[in-house]
């Protein structure tokens, strides 16, 4: 073989190196990761078991309150503050009343009617802000009259979506203004200085979307303090609610609108999200009719909905070890 032969054989074997070591690198690392899994799965398992046998009466606890939809990761926090002797349904007393305490909402004699001001309704799509807007701008015309509420609206993206709520403001006698941006905000928002209360109608967008920063942003420089309510829809999975909060919430988030509960099965993820994320709680809707099916919210109605039975029967329902199986693997997640 000649030297020129060798040569490109030679380069061709020190190109193909990196890629070997890389694909070997991966290997060892995709090893370590089912290793670290494995590990957190089974001292979960014994964490679980060494539990069943110390305090039984706070796995109890745990079992119910994970099958009404609340997180492993408030239940902790409940059970290992609730006194040892308590158990079955004193233990669930005390969970009860433990949640009313720490679900804050918003003192009826005292909500936004009375204190006035600009608020915006934010969220995904779909969670009944534009229905909720008019709820709420007809509650208040109701109490102080259309000359002192205004309703605006940012959604012009969907079809007819200035349309239905132009519909609610001339039913109720009450303007409604159409922005784009933030300098028409700040305009609209200096005519409107005499009014009591002006309500603003977005648009829907996902909450990873990253108009949502800008969404806030543009309330930020509006000239007046615009104070944002997060719709949050009760048939929500708890994994959704949460990712919702995380990417919604921040300066100039009052607090939330808890919307479509009579749709809801469970209530259980959505009360442990506004009570994990300390979230103040105005109002519950429970259905389309405006303004009937607008609520102040109400801790003892709600927990009591939260730890209600679930409907028997559902697959989603745990037996016997399979609790301790679910809670290996959540212990696995990467």
């Amino acid at each position: 073989m000649s030297a020129n032969t060798a040569r490109p054989a030679k380069a061709a074997a020190e190109d193909e190196e990196p890629e070997v070591m890389a694909q070997e690198l991966k290997q060892i690392g995709d090893e370590i990761k089912l290793l670290r899994s494995l590990l957190q799965s089974q001292l979960a398992s014994f964490a679980w078991s060494d539990m069943e046998g110390k305090t039984p009466n706070r796995i109890e606890l745990f079992k119910h309150l994970l099958g009404m939809g609340f997180s492993a990761n408030l239940i902790r926090q409940l059970i290992e503050k609730m006194p040892a002797q308590y158990e079955g349904d004193i233990a669930i007393k005390w969970a009860r009343s433990a949640l009313m305490h720490n679900l804050k909402c918003a003192d009826a004699n005292h909500d936004i009617m009375d204190k006035g001001g600009v608020y915006a309704l934010v969220g995904p799509t779909g969670v009944g802000k534009t229905t909720t807007v008019a709820k709420l701008a007809a509650h208040a015309t109701m109490r102080f009259g259309a000359q002192h509420v205004a309703l605006i609206t940012t959604d012009s993206y969907r079809i007819g979506a200035q349309d239905q709520l132009r519909i609610y403001g001339k039913i109720l006698g009450i303007p409604v203004f159409s922005i784009q941006n933030e300098g028409d905000l700040q305009l609209t928002l200096a005519d409107l200085s005499n009014r009591h209360l002006v309500f603003i109608d977005t648009v829907g967008m996902s909450q990873r979307d990253a108009r949502v920063t800008g969404q806030i942003e543009m309330f930020r420089g509006a000239g007046r303090q615009v104070e944002r309510l997060l719709l949050l829809a009760a048939n929500a999975d708890g994994h959704t609610l949460e990712d919702v909060v995380r990417h919604y919430r921040g300066n100039g988030l009052a607090g939330c609108i808890l919307s479509k509960i009579d749709e809801a099965v469970s209530m259980g993820p959505s009360m442990d999200v506004i009570i994990r994320n300390r979230l103040k709680l105005f109002y519950i809707t429970n259905g389309q009719r405006v303004p009937e099916d607008l609520h102040s919210a109400n801790a003892a109605f709600l927990v009591d909905r939260a730890l209600r039975a679930p409907q028997p029967g559902s697959p989603f329902s745990l037996q016997g070890d399979e609790l301790t199986i679910m809670n290996s693997a959540q212990a696995s997640w990467l």
